[in-house]
């Protein structure tokens, strides 16, 4: 994986947050007396921890957030010639991911870039990322938001399985501090910035006690408008919304909480049963890392009682929200005290709705 450097914890957030309430307040005190706008309310390092699990995000640029008069992200436009900052986050998360498989890049003839937000349409950012690397064969770009890195991996064990590519790289660079709403209450403290690479090939290829093996994989859509992001290349059609809040990430977290919390459960429980495999059989579940309550609740639901914290890691606390490469940071970094023939789940789930569950096991 790739960490950005700078981090920006939940007291450093909240004070900018509350400087930017006082100056919205202040700046709309008439408005506000007249009843013709709301007065914002302050946040707090408490309630942030309390209804998420969060204490502090990694992000690709903090002054720009930290700013009251700001809000968001400062990252400047590169030129055509340089990398894009996603390729550069990809490249590094890639070559670990090949270090530590023992392999190069002759060993891989495809690239899949899945993650939430893309920074440009075309060309794809896959291709880009394949040609820094070096790699011979094809690249693609697809967008499933936070169900991204598990229907990449999806992907990559169909190409594999049948003969399309030999050894697959499903990267998933994530930059959600740009789509994040910074001025929102609710949701500002949510998503933190990170890239994951995960290189999948056929187990003929990988030595014995090297690495897992996917035993299957699972995905679930269900149409549903509670989290959204209205962003696109039509927004120019009707300038009356350019700048609104809805082409920012928005959603209805009650809602969301309700109806995915239990679909969660229910599409892991399903997937181990046609596996002929029950929940006892799992020594881990890397869940997507979105809120902690949520995991939880989910964790009781699969096992049939509280799960420990070696049973469902969290790494929400340092990492937040990031998307798609939430679940896969779990595995990342709680996985290798996992013994031969100990099964796993990575789980994704989020906007759409969308589901992605593979179960693995160490080789």
């Amino acid at each position: 994986m790739y960490t950005p450097p700078a981090t920006i914890d939940n007291e450093e957030l909240v004070e900018a947050f509350n400087a930017y309430v006082a100056l919205y307040n202040e700046r709309h005190a008439d408005e506000i007396a007249r009843g013709e706008c709301v007065a914002l309310e302050p946040s707090a390092s408490a309630f942030i921890e309390k209804a998420s699990g969060i204490k502090r995000r990694h992000v690709i640029d903090r002054e720009g957030i930290l700013d009251p008069e700001r809000m968001c992200p400062s990252i400047p436009d590169r030129g055509n010639d340089q990398p894009s900052v996603q390729c550069d986050m990809a490249v590094v998360a890639c070559n670990e991911a090949l270090a530590q498989a023992g392999r190069t890049v002759a060993d891989v003839d495809a690239v899949i870039v899945a993650c939430s937000n893309l920074q440009r349409a075309y060309p794809a950012v896959s291709i880009e990322v394949q040609a820094a690397l070096g790699i011979q064969g094809f690249a693609y770009d697809m967008n499933v938001a936070c169900s991204s890195a598990t229907f990449g991996l999806q992907a990559a064990v169909n190409a594999v399985e049948n003969g399309t590519a030999k050894a697959v790289l499903v990267v998933s660079p994530e930059i959600c501090s740009g789509h994040l709403n910074f001025t929102d209450r609710d949701s500002h403290f949510i998503f933190g910035d990170a890239c994951t690479a995960i290189l999948v090939e056929r187990d003929s290829d990988v030595e014995a006690n090297q690495g897992f093996d996917i035993l299957g994989t699972r995905l679930v859509t269900q149409y549903s408008n509670n989290i959204r992001n209205n962003f696109g290349f039509l927004n120019r059609g009707d300038e009356s919304g350019i700048g609104k809040p809805d082409k920012l990430f928005i959603q209805q977290g009650r809602k969301v909480f309700k109806e995915v919390s239990p679909l969660v459960a229910e599409t892991i429980q399903g997937h181990l049963s046609s596996l002929s495999l029950t929940p006892e059989s799992l020594r881990r579940m890397w869940l997507h890392q979105a809120n902690l309550n949520m995991n939880q609740l989910i964790a009781r639901r699969v096992l049939g009682r509280d799960a420990t914290a070696e049973e469902a890691p969290v790494i929400l606390d340092e990492y937040a929200n990031t998307s798609s490469a939430g679940s896969i940071i779990a595995f990342h970094k709680h996985k290798d005290d996992l013994a031969t023939g100990d099964l796993g789940v990575i789980c994704s789930f989020g906007a759409g709705y969308s589901i992605g569950s593979v179960v693995v096991r160490r080789r």
